[in-house]
């Protein structure tokens, strides 16, 4: 069994900790994007994904908080444009779906 160290110290100074905080803090992890950049991925509009996944992190304060990696091909070219949040998997992204999922994913 882990140990989970308490961060608010006394309860009248309880701590509000945001996804990304309490991952990064409690659990030791950050948030991760990695987008695939195959061609069929990149030929289904990865490539304007990949701008409106920075300007998201820019208007959201979370460039520092966030790795944003693009991948080669992942096997999943039927299934694209194929990106992976924090380890949870989204595949047919469309251009108006990309900054729902963020937010739900990372805000």
């Amino acid at each position: 069994m882990e140990k989970i160290h308490c961060l608010a110290g006394a309860l009248e100074n309880v701590v509000f900790l945001s996804k990304y905080e309490l991952n990064r803090r409690v659990l030791g992890q950050s948030n991760n994007i990695e987008i695939c950049l195959g061609s069929s991925c990149f030929s289904r509009g990865n490539k304007e994904i990949v701008q409106i996944i920075k300007d998201f992190l820019k208007k959201n304060h979370l460039t520092d908080k966030v790795l944003l990696r693009g991948a080669r091909c992942m096997n999943r070219c039927s299934e694209g444009p194929f990106i992976i949040i924090n380890g949870m998997t989204f595949s047919s992204i469309g251009v108006q779906d990309i900054e729902k999922i963020l937010e739900n994913e990372l805000v």
